[in-house]
């Protein structure tokens, strides 16, 4: 019997059963809900089938000693298990496939799972913030959002799971606050934080700031910058431009007045969107402790939406997430710990095809899911 990559993380996992009753292995169970899902399979049902129509497959690496585990056990053991402790154990994972290299973006952003909510139980959907590495398409981790509480207090316990140093931090309006860029900066990490009237003094003062120097063209300002990119795509054209004040009067002004940690620099992103049926023009403001120049800052921003486009669309689109109806327990966090769990499996592979095609070949072709829960080596 072998062992694959992500085998054994779940080892020394604490299963939260009855001893006396266990006929399947926690392990046994994780990873059978990991390849089923990456096979395609989106709830307890289909993991069930998966597991008997590839058993003699699955016992190249899996004791099943017991055969297949009913439906019910599998969403008995995932209700009860404790997801900080399998998220734990994904970070970890993570963080030894991810290449960390110097100027790393990590992408902050929050999710809800609409159809995770029962009202029977007065039990609201599941909201998670998750954070998402722009260049190696990764998800690092994921922190679940409280009733009665907001972004604001999951973000932070988010960062502390998270590996900072070296990288960029961006978030959005949510997230700039005074202690969150604290902590980024306390953790070696630089902050790109979108500005909103959430924050009506220092927006007002940046919008004005800008409104000044735009007027000026700029001519009192000794040190600002400039970065310009157009898109053109399917009959539309997408122009950004971004503008970069780093004023050496003005920072020490926004540091000590609003408590901004190593504030470098205000940004302001205006794009702009033509096509066919007319016009757009949205500006944005922003703050970053960045010491780059206005094209690093800009990509940087593009990027962000990243873990819209390729991480919370492709779980929706390709998972299937938002109209998950697992909702029992501590559930709707596992299974959604085991689809980041797959999604990062399918990223990694090397080979051609969009993640729906994968994701059906793993179900069909036994060689290809083989080498997908074999070429990381954690």
């Amino acid at each position: 019997m072998s062992e694959i990559s992500i085998q054994h993380l779940f080892a020394d996992l604490e299963d939260p059963r009855q001893a006396a009753k266990v006929k399947h292995s926690l392990q046994d169970i994780v990873v059978l809900a990991i390849v089923a899902v990456m096979s395609n399979a989106q709830s307890w049902v289909e993991i069930v089938e998966f597991g008997k129509a590839k058993e003699s497959w699955l016992k190249q690496f899996l004791p099943l000693e017991n055969g297949i585990p009913s439906h019910d056990t599998i969403q008995r053991v995932f209700q009860l298990l404790n997801p900080e402790a399998l998220m734990r154990r994904f970070v970890i994972w993570t963080q030894q496939v991810m290449i960390a290299t110097q100027g790393a973006q990590i992408a902050i952003d929050g999710k809800t799972i609409r159809r995770s909510h029962d009202a029977a139980h007065d039990q609201k959907a599941l909201h998670l913030v998750r954070a998402w590495a722009t260049e190696q398409g990764l998800i690092l981790g994921q922190q679940r959002v409280e009733d009665k509480e907001n972004e604001i207090v999951a973000i932070p316990r988010l960062l502390e799971t998270l590996v900072l140093k070296g990288c960029i931090v961006t978030i959005d309006a949510m997230g700039c606050q005074t202690a969150i860029a604290s902590q980024i900066r306390q953790a070696g990490g630089d902050y790109v934080l979108a500005l909103k009237e959430n924050h009506p003094h220092l927006y007002r003062h940046a919008t004005d700031y800008f409104q000044h120097a735009l007027q000026t063209d700029f001519r009192f300002l000794a040190d600002h910058d400039y970065a310009r990119t157009l898109n053109k795509a399917h009959g539309r054209v997408e122009t950004r431009e971004c503008w970069l004040i780093r004023d050496t009067g003005a920072m020490p002004q926004f540091r000590q007045e609003y408590g901004w940690t190593d504030l470098k620099a205000i940004v302001m992103v205006r794009r702009q969107r033509r096509t066919s049926a007319g016009h757009s023009e949205e500006i944005a403001y922003y703050i970053t402790s960045l010491k780059a120049g206005a094209e690093v800052i800009l990509q940087a921003i593009r990027r962000h939406w990243a873990i819209e486009n390729e991480c919370h669309w492709v779980l929706d689109v390709i998972f299937d997430e938002d109209r998950s109806r697992i909702r029992l327990g501590d559930s709707p966090e596992n299974f959604a710990i085991i689809r980041n769990i797959a999604l990062t499996l399918l990223k990694q592979d090397p080979s051609k095809g969009g993640l729906k095609a994968k994701r059906f070949k793993a179900a069909l072709n036994d060689e290809f899911r083989l080498q997908l829960v074999t070429n990381l080596h954690a």
